[in-house]
């Protein structure tokens, strides 16, 4: 008989969601399963040229069903009696308006249909104008600036910005939106059954890095800061949220419905949402003095920091800085980049037009994706054989805007030396130069504050795919940078915090000690290439300041 306990971490990213069994004795990966959202995946709701990007919340329904009984269903004997609970995180700032009920609003037949009834993903960027005004309100309404936890610019990717523009844009939708819910609670609050948006645990990661939530003020920002922003944002205060919850805490257990639907015990923990950088860094292994980077379409940075050390200090231009957003008893330090592996996706996609659109009455479907596939695995080989500092090549990394230093969305990237011998190799290898030069540029703002940062963890997609990628990100850090050896470290990292919900470990750090992370490779900085590197960043520090209100426009 097995007697094994076991922990499932729910990882809902921005293309799908995964479910991981632990065995939560040792952080021993017994299964998992993937699930694609159907909707997302068919390019429905979205519209890339203008930024906007939406989910179902019937894609995050369907696939939390199938990932989770997918993932049980790869274990031999009856697992599902053995599971003690549920660690859920989810990409943010994606947040969606809701009734009374706490019902999503496009799960409503009026609605069905409609993308502003929808989550807004944390990469949709309509809201500039909003975040804009926000930003200006915030240093010109004469009392707190209730930005100076969130390192003082306030982004189009975050809660508020996004409510206005739907409010801006959508009558209807405004007058049917009781409150507002990141997914972050949606998923707990339905897997609990209490999604009432006046009484569901609310996430203190999600408060605090994205909605201006900070207990001096005693919660969320005052109405009379809101509506100096905009008289459509009247009265939504009350019907949000005062307090919030790390996330080691449970947001309730099981209920008979998601137990029948999951096949699992009825009333089982299911913790307090987090974003999944968050949990993610917990997976991976941080402690102070350690800058997890999950790299990924995006890239989110981690860090934390005792409270005794950081104090009073306000880290300006990151993505905020909260108390028990990632431990709890540390101060959680985020920061990130608004593009990482999307930016090679898209010059991948510029490449593969003339594949995809004048070949394909030659080639087969078959032989185009496998064709498209190819594209940036070659790039990587090829521009590998390219010393550095050798084109003139320097680029600016922000393809999706700014998140930080200092978040600005309108921004846009550039290219600079370009000449008729660069070649395909060169332009990506400058591109990926940049990415390496944004992260760069994070680190130097954290020192600057005289944040510790002592060793760089990598987890995601792109640092087990693109060796390339990551030795050119110790390059340039000049720090060997630490890849994870488990391909699914944010999940790890919900599992961590699900078994300290359902009470199998005292604290957060006693169960990173227990369930640890395994690392794969060390990616160890040339010195030569790094002495290089130096200087290239200076070039793409000047670029910056010299294109950035062009780049703007």
């Amino acid at each position: 008989m097995d007697n094994s306990k076991y922990v499932i971490g729910i990882d809902f990213g921005t293309d799908s969601v995964r479910a991981l069994v632990v065995d939560v004795s040792d952080g021993r990966e017994v299964s998992s399963y993937v699930s694609s959202f159907k909707r997302w995946s068919e390019g429905k709701y979205c519209i890339p040229r203008e930024n906007q990007f939406r989910q179902h919340p019937l894609d995050h329904i369907e696939s939390l069903e199938k990932s989770v009984t997918g993932a049980l269903k790869k274990i031999p004997g009856n697992a599902s009696k053995n599971v003690i609970g549920i660690g859920v995180d989810t990409t943010g700032s994606t947040a969606g308006p809701v009734d009374r009920n706490g019902t999503a609003l496009a799960l409503k037949e009026e609605f069905s249909e409609n993308p502003d009834a929808m989550f807004v993903m944390w990469k949709d960027h309509t809201p500039v104008d909003e975040a804009e005004l926000i930003n200006r309100v915030a240093k010109s309404w004469g009392g707190e600036d209730y930005t100076k936890y969130e390192g003082g610019v306030y982004s189009s990717e975050w809660f508020w910005a996004k409510i206005l523009h739907i409010f801006n844009n959508d009558n209807k939708l405004r007058e049917a939106s009781y409150s507002w819910v990141e997914h972050a609670d949606w998923i707990p609050a339905i897997l609990t059954g209490n999604t009432d948006p006046l009484t569901m645990k609310r996430s203190r990661c999600a408060a605090g890095h994205k909605a201006m939530w900070h207990e001096s003020w005693g919660g969320l920002p005052p109405e009379e800061f809101l509506v100096s922003i905009s008289p459509l944002l009247s009265g939504l205060r009350e019907r949000l949220y005062t307090k919030t919850y790390t996330s080691d805490n449970p947001a309730g257990g099981l209920s008979p419905e998601w137990a029948t639907r999951l096949n699992l015990k009825e009333g089982i923990p299911v913790t307090v949402g987090a974003y999944d950088a968050h949990m993610g860094a917990v997976g991976a292994g941080i402690r102070p003095g350690t800058f997890v980077k999950i790299i990924g379409t995006s890239c989110c940075d981690i860090a934390v920091s005792p409270e005794s050390e950081i104090g009073e200090k306000l880290v300006a231009g990151i993505c905020g800085q909260v108390d028990g957003s990632v431990i709890p008893g540390m101060i959680g330090l985020e920061a990130g980049q608004s593009a990482y592996g999307d930016t090679y996706a898209w010059f991948s996609n510029i490449i593969s037009w003339p594949v995809e659109n004048i070949l394909s009455g030659v080639l087969n479907e078959k032989e185009i994706k496998n064709a498209v596939k190819s594209i940036l695995p070659a790039l990587d080989r090829e521009a590998a054989k390219i010393s550095v500092g050798e084109s003139s090549l320097i680029a600016l990394d922000w393809l999706n805007g700014r998140r930080t230093p200092y978040a600005d969305q309108k921004l846009k990237g550039a290219i600079l030396g370009i000449t008729l011998g660069i070649d395909t190799p060169a332009l990506y290898r400058a591109l990926v130069e940049a990415t390496a030069f944004g992260a760069r540029a994070i680190v130097e703002r954290f020192r600057e504050e005289d944040i510790a940062i002592n060793e760089v963890i990598a987890i995601g997609g792109v640092p087990r795919k693109a060796p390339f990628v990551i030795q050119i990100l110790s390059d340039v850090l000049g720090m060997p940078v630490k890849v994870t050896k488990s391909e699914q470290s944010v999940a790890l990292g919900a599992a961590m915090f699900g078994a300290v919900a359902a009470g199998y470990y005292g604290s957060v750090e006693e169960a990173q000690q227990n369930m640890k992370p395994e690392f794969e490779t060390i990616y160890r900085p040339d010195k030569n290439n790094a002495i290089i590197y130096d200087d290239l960043y200076k070039r793409y520090k000047n670029l910056g300041n010299l294109l950035e209100d062009e780049l703007r426009k």
